[in-house]
């Protein structure tokens, strides 16, 4: 089994590369869809969370309200932090049961790591090698603001909350450039697919 930790920034394009991957056989591993998993009600995580930030980041059906939440966090850097401490350790489990079981079940497979909060998280430590999508700061600004219809203020302030896309770039065993078009995009990703194909 080949473990490829993929991470990006926040609208650098990290989904595209993942679904090729996806496309191509990898077996994805998703760290957004895994921390929706530890924070659902009565999870000793979302029970964590709601003594810290109060009742009043729930939704009627008791699940987060991730915008509520996102709000506070992304201005308050001591919030982002308790809120990480709470939840890291519990991904990071998820992930290594989750590769323990796909190993004994499919020891030849390709898995990948989808982690935005690769390197914050320490979780490139179960990877073999770690592949960042980048784009310099100002696409990100302007892709995110056209995303998530922010102002670019809150664009800012949401790029800051991460550790830098070229800090990141710098750690990587591999960097997709995802300045270009989709489709330039879309032959990087698969290029390099085809690559770690070729190694086994």
């Amino acid at each position: 089994m080949k473990i490829i930790g993929l991470t990006g920034g926040i609208a650098s394009g990290k989904s595209t590369v993942a679904a090729v991957f996806k496309k191509m056989g990898a077996i994805i591993l998703d760290a957004d869809q895994i921390a929706r998993e530890v924070v659902l009600p009565h999870q000793p995580a979302w029970e964590d969370i709601v003594k810290l930030f109060g009742s009043e980041v729930l939704n009627e059906d008791l699940s987060l309200n991730r915008q509520k939440i996102g709000s506070i966090v992304f201005s308050n850097p001591a919030a982002l932090k308790e809120l990480n401490r709470i939840t890291h350790p519990r991904i990071y489990q998820y992930f290594k049961d989750a590769l323990e079981k796909t190993n004994a079940e499919q020891p030849h497979s390709i898995v990948i790591l989808d982690i935005p909060l690769l390197y914050e998280a320490n979780l490139d430590k179960l990877c073999d090698q770690v592949i960042v999508v980048w784009v310099d700061r100002e696409t990100q600004i302007k892709r995110l603001m056209a995303r998530n219809n922010l102002n670019r203020e809150e664009a800012i302030s949401r790029i800051d909350a991460q550790m830098s896309l070229d800090e990141k770039a710098k750690l990587a065993d591999y960097v997709i450039d995802n300045r270009g078009s989709i489709m330039e995009t879309i032959e990087k990703a698969a290029n390099y697919f085809n690559n770690i194909l070729e190694q086994d």
